[in-house]
């Protein structure tokens, strides 16, 4: 097969990659953009730890592929939270309710939040709960990640 341009946004910067048709938008992100930030944990989809946000809505970057797909998307990795160095409200929910172990997860947590809180600000507890039942994170009992989704919540509204 012949590869392509593949045009997408990734973090607000236009960007082209050549695509063969194969590669998964996290082999993408990772191998051509170098954002390395979503990890590959599983590699179909039932981890959580390569999630990205796609046009809005949180997805697992590695099974999302194909042109169809891909051209024209709006992507957002953990790279483009932070701004001009500070960090986002939920990515410091994350650091002072401790919800950081080894960080693996972390960014998938987060970006999964981001989208929830993006479309809804009021989600409830259960819609909280549902979101991050999509993710394993292997190193904690997901309590500081529940403090961290709800201070993460409490953040966008009144700031940190």
């Amino acid at each position: 097969m012949t590869a392509e341009i593949l045009s997408l946004t990734v973090n607000g910067t236009k960007v082209q990659v050549l695509y063969d048709g194969v590669e998964n938008l996290l082999e993408i992100l990772r191998d051509k953009l170098d954002l390395t930030g979503a990890k590959e944990g599983c590699g179909y989809g039932a981890c959580g730890s390569c999630t990205v946000v796609v046009n809005g809505k949180a997805e697992l970057a590695c099974v999302v592929k194909g042109r169809a797909r891909l051209e024209g998307a709006d992507v957002l990795t953990i790279e483009g939270v932070a701004q001009n160095g500070v960090l986002h409200p939920i990515q410091r929910a994350f650091v002072d309710a401790g919800a950081v172990q080894c960080g693996f997860c972390t960014p998938g947590f987060v970006l999964r939040l981001h989208a929830l809180y993006a479309a809804k600000p009021d989600a409830t507890d259960d819609e909280i709960r549902a979101a991050l039942q999509k993710h394993l994170c292997r190193c904690t009992g997901y309590e500081t990640i529940w403090e961290a989704a709800l201070l993460a919540k409490r953040y966008l509204v009144e700031g940190p």
